[in-house]
């Protein structure tokens, strides 16, 4: 029986409520923010209400970009963004689970070699890793395309070793019952191995999409072509460094229109993201 303590519950509501008002308050400032005109950002005197151009600077925003330095309009962005995150997040869990079943459900020579080989990948940071990789995609004159975006980051030792893990709770009677009604491994996979990854698979490509949409450091080097740039990456490139002004109304905009793709995701795969967490029992 859980005692009713009215002081506890209290300091715990309030820290929660502090925790969302330190993460909301933000997000709500640059929402503000993008809707102001350019002077009332720069002079300091925005106040904490919506201005009076909530819809123009999004579409502003959307098919014109900055004025200040001839950007991307972010639509453009979001669809290199978009394509990025998917083949990502598809790839990774395609190869992944592909090498999983292959580790756990075939013998064959050096089978665990070949899976610590992967796991050492973790150790790498990828700062270590990423000149061989450029150069890679460089002399395969990738640069500059959605391959050199994807290929070289679909790979995931991380998928790998968490349905690795899942395909070793797997009952063997359910191995041998399938071969015995005359599944081949393909047919194994196929209906009965990938309906039990489902909520797994919905789980990793949450994570995985975001990962792929928040990509910065890859972008900035294999795209030296505007129109190739992700959002992230033309964020950044929007914020003046030298005397011209930044529409931050515009930047402040692109990064509202940046959060929904990743807010949508979540929401849209809360129940499977969360089941696919902390389910123990398939």
């Amino acid at each position: 029986m859980v005692e009713n303590r009215p002081l506890s519950t209290l300091i715990a509501h309030a820290i929660l409520w502090m925790g969302i008002a330190i993460v909301v308050f933000p997000v709500y400032l640059t929402f503000v923010a993008s809707t102001h005109e350019p002077a009332e950002i720069v002079n300091g005197t925005m106040g904490f209400l919506p201005g009076g151009l909530p819809l123009q600077n999004y579409v502003d925003a959307l098919f014109t970009g900055t004025k200040q330095i001839k950007s991307t309009p972010v639509l453009q962005m979001m669809g290199n963004s978009l394509v990025m995150a998917l083949v990502i997040a598809i790839g990774k869990i395609a190869i992944s689970i592909i090498s999983a079943y292959a580790v756990v459900f075939f013998r064959f020579p050096f089978r665990m070699f070949f899976f610590w080989t992967i796991f050492v990948t973790l150790m790498l940071p990828v700062e270590v890793r990423i000149y061989p990789t450029y150069k890679i995609v460089s002399d395969l004159g990738m640069l500059n395309t959605y391959a050199g975006l994807t290929i070289p980051l679909i790979a995931s030792a991380t998928a790998t070793l968490l349905f690795r893990q899942f395909f070793l709770t797997i009952p063997d009677e359910l191995v041998e019952a399938a071969k015995i009604d005359g599944a081949g491994p393909m047919k194994f996979f196929r209906d009965v191995v990938l309906p039990l990854s489902r909520t797994n698979m919905a789980a990793l490509f949450v994570i995985l999409f975001i990962y792929g949409w928040n990509q910065y450091l890859w972008p900035l080097l294999v795209t030296t072509d505007a129109s190739m740039d992700t959002i992230v990456y033309g964020i950044r490139r929007m914020i003046v460094t030298s005397d011209a002004q930044t529409d931050w109304h515009i930047v402040m905009a692109t990064t509202m229109l940046a959060m929904l793709p990743p807010v949508f995701v979540v929401f849209a795969m809360q129940k499977l993201f969360v089941k696919g967490l902390v389910e123990t029992e398939k």
